[in-house]
């Protein structure tokens, strides 16, 4: 789904049963929860967000800031305490690259979810489909584990692909394909992995922050739902770990076979340089401008230099062989 198909704001009224119901987007709260997903772009989302209803100024700040890592902090507005979590999913979008991973700011209180977004995640049209089955949230704390679990989904795939290019370049390092052509391929995998491991890690510790908070609308269910969506984000975190050490060790083997093949062709040189310095010596001897050269007078004796020369050479080859240098 791209910018202009996405719905600019939506609202779903859930009873805490699993059911849910799509409402104007500033209705208010009924029995159970509801959940408001505004992009802050659209005018409709930002008047209400900026509104009487709207979160208020701190979390505001929070919702709306330009540059965000997954956290988790707990604020008191209006008399109430709620949680702000901001989360980030891979971005999946057409021409895009997975690793310039999407924010999703979450705000919960216990009759209401707000959640700002800029792009669209594929992970919300996947909890959207589930609810419209039947299968929705059961609170707002809930909402966030399903969610996490989505973004988790959507990512799994993305990581399988990073693998599936370590495995081939681990096999292509032992083979005889150009280090060269691979480097190249090589920097972009680990710049992929290093990128999405960096937002997986604090993803993981915002769903375990928000598991042990002592909230009484946190139900051991949602609790449950949480540390489940942690260890998927962990395991993940884990997988790019390898796969960033797997490409470290490739890169090595890459760059000692490149050290391998310079000294190949340095020890090539060295043993030219070893067969022509007497044949440069017997030549620099005998081009010296001195009078009493001898055969300087005979016709023949550039062919005897020759074949001497010729001789040294066959000599000196089969001494290096002698001596297994060649």
């Amino acid at each position: 789904m791209d910018d202009a198909a996405a719905p600019m704001v939506l609202g779903y009224q859930l009873d805490g049963e699993g059911n849910a119901e799509a409402v104007p987007f500033d209705a208010p709260a009924g029995p159970g929860f509801v959940w408001r997903h505004l992009n802050w772009l659209a005018s409709e989302g930002s008047a209400w967000l900026h509104g009487p209803d709207g979160p208020g100024e701190e979390v505001l700040e929070a919702l709306l800031a330009p540059e965000t890592r997954p956290r988790c902090t707990l604020y008191s507005a209006a008399g109430r305490t709620g949680v702000f979590i901001n989360l980030r999913g891979v971005n999946l979008n057409e021409g895009a690259s997975p690793e310039d991973m999407i924010s999703i700011r979450i705000w919960l209180l216990p009759d209401q979810v707000v959640s700002v977004w800029r792009r669209p995640l594929t992970a919300i049209d996947d909890l959207i489909g589930g609810m419209e089955r039947g299968q929705g949230p059961v609170g707002p704390c809930d909402l966030v584990a399903r969610l996490a679990l989505r973004l988790a989904d959507r990512a799994e795939p993305v990581v399988a692909t990073l693998n599936e290019a370590v495995d081939a370049m681990e096999e292509a390092a032992i083979g005889d394909v150009s280090a060269r052509s691979m480097r190249g391929d090589l920097a972009e995998l680990r710049r992929t992995a290093i990128v999405l491991r960096r937002y997986m890690f604090p993803q993981r510790d915002a769903l375990s922050t928000l598991a042990i908070e002592d909230l009484d609308w946190l139900s051991e269910r949602e609790r449950s739902r949480l540390r489940e969506a942690t260890d998927r984000i962990t395991r993940l975190g884990e997988e790019l770990d390898a796969i960033r050490e797997r490409a470290a060790v490739v890169q090595d083997q890459l760059i000692e076979r490149r050290a391998e093949e310079m000294n190949r062709h340095m020890y090539l040189l060295s043993i030219v340089a070893a067969i022509f310095l007497p044949l440069g010596f017997l030549t620099g001897l005998l081009g010296i401008n001195v009078g009493g050269m001898p055969g300087a007078e005979t016709p023949w004796a550039f062919w005897v230099v020759c074949a001497l020369m010729i001789g040294v050479t066959g000599v000196e080859v089969w001494l290096f062989r002698r001596l297994k240098l060649i």
